[in-house]
Parts: structure tokens; C-alpha cells; sequence
């Protein structure tokens, strides 16, 4: 099945401005065009934006996808390039995750404290120090 560009960009929340950046950039090199320059995109192309945009989520820049679709098409000789670059990402990844569950624990420990204050009525139950003595107070 094609879609067009309106299509693609409800069916996945994109802007269509998006699209067309990422086409320009050379990130969907097999989406086709019609014989007055309307872009016609594949199931194959919806799959490979949305594998663009869970790398996108995963922080990896626009230059390094772009980097993994030619270094793709260029077949095995670019196999560790592919296996270093996941690997990076994968360390910045772990990265997030801890620095984003220390983020939850703190705001676990803060929402733990004011249900407490609230159940008590108070906040001078939970033994309240200044702001600024410990964030986990």
C-alpha cells in the first residue's frame, strides 16, 4: 500500500515538515516519487520512521541515523561501525535511565512525604527541616 505525505505524517504523528526534512537529509532513501515530485511512501518507509524515531528518542542525533542508513546500505564491510555506534548509544541510554530514575526516586520520596503531611494535616509531623538542608527531607 502507498501513502502520502499527509498520510504518513497522521499515521505515525509527524510533522510533515519532518518528513520532508528527513528526506532531504537522505534518512529515507527508498521513498519514490510520482512524475510531478509528490513523495509516495512504502510500508517499508513507515517502518524505518518509526525506527527513526525510537533512535530519536533514544537521544541519537540526526547525523548518526543518518550515518547507520548509508553505512546499511554499504552491506557487511560497515558492520562495526553499525555494532559501535548501537554500542554508544546503548551506554548513553543507561545513562538516561539512572539519571532519570534517581529523578523518580526523589520525587517518590517527596510524594511519600506530602501524602504523609496530608494525612496528618501538617507538615510539622514529618519533622520539616529548612529548604535547602537536604532534598530528601
Amino acid at each position: 500500500m502507498n501513502y502520502s505525505i499527509g498520510e504518513v505524517a497522521k499515521k505515525l504523528n509527524f510533522k510533515i515538515h519532518t518528513l520532508r526534512y528527513y528526506d532531504r537529509e537522505g534518512l529515507i532513501p527508498s521513498v519514490e516519487r510520482t512524475a510531478n515530485g509528490t513523495r509516495v511512501f512504502k510500508e517499508s518507509d513507515i517502518e524505518l520512521l518509526k525506527f527513526i524515531q525510537c533512535l530519536k528518542n533514544s537521544g541519537m542525533a540526526i547525523k548518526d541515523i543518518k550515518n547507520f542508513i548509508e553505512w546499511s546500505s554499504e552491506g557487511d564491510s560497515t558492520l562495526q561501525q553499525r555494532y559501535d555506534l548501537f554500542q554508544k548509544q546503548k551506554i548513553a541510554v543507561e545513562k538516561q535511565i539512572e539519571e532519570l530514575q534517581e529523578a523518580l526516586n526523589v520525587i517518590e520520596h517527596k510524594s511519600n512525604y506530602y501524602k504523609a503531611a496530608l494525612d496528618a494535616g501538617t507538615e510539622d509531623a514529618q519533622g520539616k527541616k529548612k529548604i535547602g538542608t537536604s532534598v530528601l527531607d
